[in-house]
């Protein structure tokens, strides 16, 4: 069997697909992204394409290594996440060769099922209790929200008193036993994550999201150390050598990695295992389409430190389109008292509406990230 194709779609509301065809006529799915750089990907796609037609799918470890090592220059959000991209779909097409789920050729399942988490309240946290109530009456017995608008190094107590009070208020609207994630983005730096964490302890958080951005992974043993809290990251990491830095360093009870950013199914692996030996958990990171959900659903199938997923269904971003439109059986995702089975379909386990995807990359999309400015001027971490 033979590579000869890559194709991209750039999708909305702010995806980016890939479909790699055989001369076997096997094709598998991928979903390549950084978010707000769809195009950029697409162009590293094409570029990597040149290492991969007429080869064999099959041999993706070595492929991998092709990518990774025979450019040189390595890692990084856009090589990264073009190789975890075409990493999925070769996944993808091995699976549907042999007739089996991704899973089953990884050892196989350590789960059924896995947890899964609902976002509330948007960029700008807002009508948070409600949207809670919301998602629990959905069935989800976890929730996640943003912390806080724009904050400078040394805020103010006015922020600080809405973020607390933002949080109270889901806790009195869902009681103390569901799961609540708080995501500080990055967008908090370390003076005022050292106030806000302690002025949360009280709440019972499931984590704390980003305390302050991967660049600074060195504040984290003193964060860990003011609150009960777990605390979350790696959303913003692309490698297991990212990911080295920060089990050397410690503070990190839960890593996020994405594997739509993190070299793919392959590398994302390695991450877990290398989290597991630390006593670390894995919740990956997946605000994406259908394609990331399910991959990263055949990770958590095998990896035993895996407790919840993240999922995009009715996201703030996914305006137009949403997590179940490009797929030909809605019922794949089926969530069920706060959890989703994982898909044991052949390959990825999910069948992509084709016809669906190419008519929808006719509109596109140059989706961006919000740009932010604090009341002096000064770009804000969004």
């Amino acid at each position: 069997m033979k590579i000869t194709r890559l194709t991209t779609f750039i999708v909305p509301p702010r995806w980016l697909f890939l479909r790699i065809d055989t001369d076997a006529g096997i094709s598998g799915w991928g979903e390549p992204i950084v978010e707000g750089r769809a195009h950029t990907i697409a162009a590293a796609v094409d570029e990597l394409s040149d290492y991969l037609v007429g080869k064999d799918p099959r041999h993706i470890e070595d492929l991998w290594s092709v990518m990774y090592r025979g450019g040189f220059y390595r890692g990084g959000p856009v090589l990264m996440s073009a190789i975890a991209g075409i990493d999925q779909a070769l996944w993808d097409i091995k699976g549907k060769h042999l007739g089996q789920p991704v899973h089953a050729l990884l050892g196989g399942p350590v789960r059924e099922r896995i947890r899964v988490y609902s976002w509330i309240g948007g960029d700008r946290p807002a009508d948070t209790a409600r949207a809670a109530r919301d998602a629990v009456a959905r069935g989800f017995t976890a929730v996640k929200m943003n912390a806080t608008e724009e904050m400078q190094y040394v805020d103010t107590y006015a922020k600080v008193e809405q973020v607390l009070a933002n949080v109270q208020a889901v806790r009195e609207a869902v009681g103390p036993h569901v799961g609540l994630g708080l995501d500080f983005h990055g967008r908090v730096h370390k003076p005022m994550a050292k106030v806000l964490m302690r002025e949360l302890a009280a709440y019972k958080l499931m984590f704390i999201e980003e305390p302050v951005l991967s660049e600074h992974l060195e504040a984290l043993p003193e964060l860990a150390a003011i609150s009960p809290a777990p605390i979350a990251l790696g959303e913003r990491l692309y490698s297991r050598y990212d990911f080295k830095r920060v089990l050397a360093i410690g503070g990190v009870d839960i890593l996020q990695p994405d594997p739509s950013h993190a070299g793919g199914i392959t590398e994302t692996r390695k991450i877990a295992a290398m989290a597991e030996a630390y006593d670390v958990a894995i919740a990956l990171h997946c605000p994406l389409g259908p394609i990331a959900l399910a991959a990263n659903l055949q990770l958590d199938a095998v990896c035993h430190n895996a407790f919840i997923q993240e999922q995009s269904l009715g996201i703030h971003y996914n305006a137009g389109n949403d997590l179940l439109d490009y797929v030909s059986d809605r019922s794949v995702f089926a969530y069920e008292d706060g959890f989703v089975a994982i898909p044991d379909g052949p390959g990825l386990g999910i069948d992509v509406n084709e016809d669906y995807v190419a008519e929808r990359a006719s509109a596109g999309h140059r989706w961006r990230n919000p740009v932010w400015r604090h009341d002096d001027g000064s770009v804000a971490e969004w």
